[in-house]
C-alpha cells in the first residue's frame, strides 16, 4: 500500500474546519444501513478499520478524519477490498458528528472508538482536543442503550481527560467497574498501540457503556 505523507497535526479550530460535513445518502454507502454501527473517531490511516470491517461483516464501520489526504487514501483501500460495510469520511468530529449521526437510521450507532487522539500537550492548544463535552453531548443521545465507547491513549494526561468527561455524564458507566483495562477488548490492535507495547511502554484504556 503506497503512502501519502500529511501534517501530523491539524488545528481543528481554525476556520477551514469549522463547516459541518453534509452527510451522505447512506443507502449509497452500505449495502445495509440498518447493521449496526462502530464509529471511529479520528481514524487516521483508517487501517484498524480496514481490518475490522471483514473480519466483522454483519456490523457498518464509520471512521473520521480531519487530514483529508488520508481519508481518500483509506477509501480507496477499501474500494480495492469491495466492503461494502465501511467508508470514512473528511470532517471535523467536533462540528460535524450531530448532523451525522441525526442522518443515519436511528440506534445503528453501538459502539465508538476514540484512540490516540492528538495529545496537544500545551495547555493553550488542550482545547483543541477532541474528547470535549460537546462532542460527548452530540454523541449521547445517539448512542444506543448498551452500547459502548472504548478509548485509549499513551499519554496519561489526555487518557485521564478522557475518562473524567466519559464518567461525569449520567448515562455512561464504565465496563468493568474500574479505571484502566489491562486488554484490549477489541479484536484488532492500532498500530499505535502495537509500537507503544514493543516499546515497553503502558496504554491507559477504557471502556464505557450506556446505561
Amino acid at each position: 500500500m503506497a503512502i501519502v505523507r500529511v501534517r501530523e497535526h491539524v488545528n481543528p479550530l481554525s476556520r477551514r474546519y469549522q463547516a459541518p460535513t453534509v452527510p451522505p445518502d447512506w443507502s449509497q454507502i452500505y449495502a445495509d444501513p440498518t447493521q449496526p454501527l462502530h464509529l471511529d473517531i479520528g481514524c487516521g490511516r483508517g487501517r484498524f478499520l480496514l481490518q475490522m470491517a471483514p473480519l466483522e461483516p454483519r456490523w457498518n464501520f464509520l471512521g473520521l478524519e480531519i487530514r483529508e489526504p488520508l481519508v481518500d487514501q483509506a477509501n480507496s483501500w477499501r474500494s480495492d477490498l469491495s466492503l461494502r460495510n465501511l467508508h470514512y469520511l473528511f470532517c471535523n468530529a467536533n462540528t460535524s458528528l450531530a448532523p451525522l449521526l441525526t442522518s443515519l437510521p436511528f440506534g445503528v450507532l453501538q459502539r465508538v472508538s476514540i484512540q490516540f487522539p492528538d495529545p496537544w500537550f500545551k495547555r493553550k492548544q488542550q482545547k483543541r482536543r477532541v474528547v470535549q463535552p460537546e462532542l460527548i453531548a452530540a454523541m449521547m443521545p445517539h448512542l444506543a442503550p448498551g452500547g459502548l465507547i472504548f478509548i485509549q491513549s499513551d499519554v496519561r494526561d489526555v487518557a485521564e481527560e478522557m475518562y473524567d468527561r466519559l464518567a461525569t455524564h449520567p448515562e455512561l458507566e464504565p465496563k468493568p467497574p474500574g479505571k484502566w483495562l489491562t486488554a484490549n477488548p477489541m479484536p484488532i490492535a492500532t498500530e499505535r498501540e502495537q509500537s507503544t507495547l514493543e516499546r515497553g511502554e503502558p496504554v491507559y484504556r477504557a471502556l464505557f457503556t450506556r446505561l
